[in-house]
């Protein structure tokens, strides 16, 4: 068998650096850090905002009722340590845990939502929301919400316990977040322009 020479070619090595907590902060806007890079979102439009400040209202409501948790608008920042992710900027969530003060929140929420804006679909798309809701699970968050606008099943709520299948919520119906915001309940309508 003939010797093979695995130095015959030089390769460069890339020197790219990779984003940090610290570079986020200064990101003028929505982003994460994904695969070390700074990964920005374009702003949203006016029904899928609509939707994301309604959820985030309701949240409100239940946690100055139960006095637990901090319900989470569009645009706030969760560390995260996964090898390829080092954060979340969730469309709406709610957070169990410290009080970060001025920083972003130190690991997941405990629920995320994510509104689908225009871009969001497709098959490209999907597959970035399902990675995405499996890295949501790998860092504890026990319910995500795929929320859709443009489709009868608006609210398709997915669980850590049971990652693959999602519980599917229409216009007309009261959507949750069991077993993540216990008792929370919201109507599928508020999710609409009135």
């Amino acid at each position: 068998m003939p010797s093979r020479n695995y130095n015959t070619h030089k390769t460069s090595m890339s020197t790219k650096v990779e984003a940090t907590i610290e570079d986020l902060y200064k990101v003028k806007g929505k982003a994460e850090i994904v695969n070390g890079e700074i990964v920005e979102m374009s702003p949203t439009g006016r029904l899928p905002h609509h939707a994301a400040m309604e959820i985030m209202v309701s949240l409100r409501s239940y946690a100055k009722t139960t006095r637990t948790g901090y319900p989470i608008g569009d645009n706030v920042g969760f560390v995260v340590n996964l090898p390829h992710r080092k954060s979340f900027c969730p469309d709406a969530a709610f957070y169990v845990g410290p009080n970060p003060g001025m920083k972003f929140f130190d690991g997941a929420p405990v629920f995320a939502v994510e509104v689908r804006s225009e871009g969001d679909y497709g098959p490209r798309a999907e597959r970035q929301m399902a990675q995405k809701r499996a890295d949501y699970f790998a860092t504890g968050t026990q319910v995500v919400w795929d929320v859709d606008l443009l489709s009868n099943e608006v609210v398709h709520v997915y669980r850590a316990s049971d990652p693959e299948s999602a519980t599917i919520y229409q216009r007309g119906e009261i959507a949750e977040a069991e077993p993540a915001v216990p008792g929370w309940t919201m109507p599928v309508d508020d999710l609409f322009l009135q």
